[in-house]
C-alpha cells in the first residue's frame, strides 16, 4: 500500500478525466462501485477526495475503479504524467495549459506561501502578475461582464454618442468635481500622468487633454465608473502614460503587494466601465453593423479607435477576437485573446527578436515622421500552431498615445470557426492559403478558393476590412519569436 501511495500523485486527475470523457457524475460512479462491492464502495465525498488528490484508494479499490473504465489499474499510476487537457484548456491557445497536479501541491495554502516568492525572484511586479490573471479571466469569460454593462447603462441611460458636454453632465449627478494640473509634471519615472483620483469626489486631468477631447471623455468616464462601482473611495491607481513596461513599475522589486491585485482589478472595471458609458452594449453593435466595424468611423461617436476596437471584443456576437496595443520594440501593453492566439511578444518584459511578420511589428518599423493617425491596414495570416494550422485576420493602426509616443492598435478574429460555420472546409481553405505562403518564402497571394470563403464570411459576419484584406498577399507568422516555421532563413524582415 505504500508503495501505490507514493505512485499515485497523478491518480486523481486521471479518474476525474475519464469519468468526465464518459459523461458520468460522481454519484453515477458511486452507484456503479455499488452494483460490484456494495460493502467496498466508495461514497460520492471519498470518490471526490480520490480525485483532489486528498486521499488514496486502497489497492481493492484501485481494482474496482480500473475494471469500471476497463484500464489496468497499473495506467493510474505515476508511469504514464501525460494528463488529458480539459477541451476548455485547450481552446486557449497560446502556451499549452497545464493540469496542476498533483493537486496537494497546488494547494491554496502553498500557492499562498510560494507564489510571492517566485514573482520576487522572477522580478514580476504584483501588479503584472495580477494584470495577468485578469486578462487570462477576461479570456475565459470572452470579454461579458454584463454587472458592469449593467451599471453604465444605467448612468449613461445608453446614449451614444455622449459629447463632452453630457459627460460633464454625469460628472455632476454624481458630484464629481473636475479640475486641472500641469501638462507636463513626471513622475521619477518618466511617467506623465494623465489624470488621478481625489476622495471622495474630485477628479485630476493633465492640462494637456483639454486638447484631447475623446481622450478626455474616457478619462472622465474612467472615473466615474469608480465613483458608481466603488463609491469613489480612492483606492484607484492614477492613470500614466509611459510605454516602458508597467509604467510606475519600472525598475521596482518583484513581489506582491497587499494592494496590487485591488487595485489592478478596480483599473479593469472602471475601464470596462467607460468604454460601455461610451459605446453602450446594445447601440453599439446596431453601430458596428451600419458600419460594418470600420474602426474610422470612431470619428462619429467621438472616441478614440482604442475604444471602438476593444468594444468590438466585448459586444461582437462572434467570440475570436484578439486586441494588442504594440510599442517598439516588443512590448505589449494591453493585450485580449479571446480566439487563443499566441503572444506575439511578451507584456511583463521587453523582447528584442519578434517575429517581424506580424502586422503590428510591421507598422512599428516605418518610419517616425508619420501623422497622428494613418489609415487602418488589414493583414491576413497563418499560423502553425501546434498541430493545426490556424487563419486569422488583423486590423491594425499606426497611432499616437497622449505623450506623442508610436504604438500599434490591432484587433483581429480567428476566421477559421467562420469559415466552418459557413459550410466551408475551413481546414481546407487554412492548408491552401499556408501552402501559397510556402512557395512564395514567407507570403502569398489568397488562392481563389480560399478567397471566395473568406469574403463569404466576411460578408456573413459584416467586417469589412476582412475582405479588405484580400487585395494584399498573406503572411506566414510565428507563434513565438525564435520559433520560426520558414527555416533555415528564419523571421527575415
Amino acid at each position: 500500500m505504500a508503495g501505490l501511495i507514493r505512485q499515485g500523485h497523478f491518480l486523481g486527475t486521471k479518474l476525474r478525466s475519464l469519468r468526465k470523457r464518459n459523461g458520468l457524475t460522481l454519484d453515477e460512479l458511486s452507484a456503479r462501485c455499488v452494483q460490484i462491492d456494495a460493502a467496498g464502495a466508495p461514497s460520492v465525498s471519498y470518490l471526490s477526495m480520490v480525485e483532489t488528490g486528498k486521499r488514496m484508494p486502497s489497492a481493492d479499490m484501485l481494482d474496482m475503479l480500473a475494471g469500471i473504465f476497463s484500464k489496468d489499474a497499473r495506467w493510474f499510476l505515476d508511469e504514464n504524467t501525460e494528463v488529458e487537457a480539459s477541451p476548455a484548456q485547450r481552446e486557449r491557445g497560446g502556451l499549452e495549459a497545464m493540469p496542476l497536479e498533483p493537486a496537494f501541491l497546488f494547494s491554496h495554502q502553498l500557492l499562498q506561501n510560494a507564489l510571492p516568492e517566485l514573482l520576487s525572484q522572477t522580478g514580476t511586479t504584483g501588479r503584472q502578475f495580477a494584470q495577468l490573471l485578469i486578462r487570462v479571466w477576461q479570456e475565459t469569460r470572452h470579454n461579458n461582464f454584463p454587472d458592469i454593462e449593467r451599471a453604465a447603462e444605467e448612468c449613461g441611460k445608453r446614449q451614444m454618442p455622449l459629447d463632452l458636454d453630457a459627460v460633464m453632465a454625469i460628472c455632476k449627478q454624481h458630484s464629481l468635481q473636475v479640475r486641472w494640473f500641469d501638462g507636463d509634471a513626471r513622475k521619477p519615472s518618466g511617467a506623465l500622468v494623465r489624470s488621478q483620483f481625489e476622495a471622495p469626489g474630485t477628479v485630476l486631468i493633465n492640462e494637456r487633454l483639454r486638447s484631447q477631447e475623446e481622450r478626455l471623455k474616457y478619462e472622465l468616464a474612467f472615473f466615474i465608473g469608480h465613483k458608481v462601482l466603488h463609491n469613489g473611495d480612492g483606492a484607484i491607481s492614477p492613470h500614466s502614460a509611459l510605454h516602458a513596461a508597467e509604467g510606475d513599475a519600472a525598475g521596482s522589486v518583484g513581489g506582491m503587494g497587499a494592494q496590487d491585485v485591488l487595485y489592478a482589478w478596480r483599473d479593469f472595471e472602471c475601464s470596462f466601465f467607460a468604454g460601455a458609458l461610451l459605446c453602450p452594449r446594445v447601440p453599439f453593435r446596431r453601430f458596428l453593423i451600419r458600419e460594418a466595424h470600420s474602426v474610422s468611423a470612431c470619428h462619429k461617436l467621438g472616441v478614440t479607435p482604442a475604444l471602438v476596437m476593444r468594444r468590438m471584443t466585448a459586444v461582437s456576437p462572434y467570440r475570436h477576437w484578439h486586441f494588442f496595443d504594440a510599442y517598439a520594440p516588443g512590448y505589449l501593453r494591453a493585450v485580449y485573446r479571446g480566439n487563443g492566439i499566441p503572444l506575439p511578444w511578451g507584456n511583463m518584459s521587453l523582447v528584442s527578436d519578434p517575429c517581424p511578420r506580424w502586422a503590428v511589428f510591421r507598422l512599428l518599423q516605418q518610419s517616425p515622421a508619420v501623422p497622428a493617425m494613418q489609415k487602418p491596414k488589414s493583414q491576413i495570416s497563418v499560423m502553425q500552431d501546434g498541430k493545426r494550422a490556424r487563419l486569422y485576420c488583423c486590423h491594425s493602426l499606426l497611432t499616437r498615445d497622449a505623450l506623442d509616443e508610436l504604438h500599434v492598435i490591432s484587433v483581429g478574429v480567428d476566421l477559421l470557426p467562420a469559415l466552418d460555420a459557413q459550410g466551408f472546409d475551413g481546414e481546407e481553405m487554412v492548408a491552401a492559403v499556408a501552402e501559397a505562403c510556402r512557395l512564395g518564402g514567407g507570403d502569398g497571394i489568397i488562392p481563389e478558393r480560399a478567397a471566395i470563403a473568406i469574403r463569404a464570411a466576411s460578408q456573413v459576419l459584416n467586417i469589412a476590412w476582412i475582405a479588405d484584406a484580400l487585395d494584399s498577399p498573406a503572411s506566414v507568422i510565428c507563434p513565438r519569436s525564435g520559433a520560426c516555421p520558414r527555416q533555415p532563413q528564419g523571421c527575415v524582415s
